[in-house]
Parts: C-alpha cells; sequence; structure tokens
C-alpha cells in the first residue's frame, strides 16, 4: 500500500495525504476516488496534458515516462522537468510514498 501526499498550486487548497493506495491505481485515479479535482479530458489515456502533475518524489514506485507521455507534456502549462501526466503514474506492486502538486487548475491548460 502507498501513501500519497497532494499539494495544490491553487490558492486555498490545503495539501491532502491519502493513504492505503493500491498498486496498479494510477494518481489519476487515486485522487479522483478520493474527490481530489483534476483534470482528464482524455479520460486517462495519454491523449491530452489536461492531467499533468509535477512528481516530488516517489519516481521509483511508479511506471517510467514513455515517449507518448512526455510528446504530451510538451504541451502542458508550465511543464518542468518532474511533469508527468497522473493517468500515467501507476502505482506498482509494493508500498512507499509518493509526493505531488496539482498545477492550479483554475488556468487554462494548453492542449
Amino acid at each position: 500500500m502507498y501513501t500519497i501526499n497532494f499539494k495544490f498550486e491553487q490558492k486555498g487548497l490545503e495539501p491532502l495525504s491519502i493513504q492505503h493506495c493500491e498498486a496498479d491505481d494510477s494518481i489519476l485515479e487515486v485522487a479522483l476516488k478520493n474527490n481530489i479535482h483534476l483534470h482528464h479530458n482524455c479520460g486517462g489515456v495519454c491523449a491530452s496534458s489536461t492531467c499533468h502533475i509535477y512528481l516530488n518524489s516517489g519516481e521509483n514506485f511508479i511506471e517510467e515516462l514513455s515517449d507518448r507521455e512526455e510528446d504530451f507534456i510538451d504541451r502542458a502549462r508550465n511543464p518542468r522537468i518532474n511533469s508527468r501526466l497522473s493517468c500515467q503514474c501507476v502505482l506498482f506492486e509494493g508500498s512507499g510514498t509518493v509526493d505531488v502538486t496539482i498545477p492550479d487548475q483554475t488556468l487554462i491548460h494548453g492542449e
């Protein structure tokens, strides 16, 4: 089981820590199951950049960045070296802690 710590760039949103996250779930799925607003225009199939997050730590617990994902990250608003698409951050079997920051969802994301 995993713990995922969510931070938010949007003003007024407090950090959340979600415990007991299961392997094979994506960070997007964990967010949605826990009522965390995270855009996902393509439905979580790596066809847009709207579920863009910053992966601050825990990269060794999730799938590696694919070429397809990298192409969509290039279209995201304010991409950084630690940018990922939350739909592609699938948790491996095991346990650990993953820290992510969700960019301000009130801003319009580039597609």
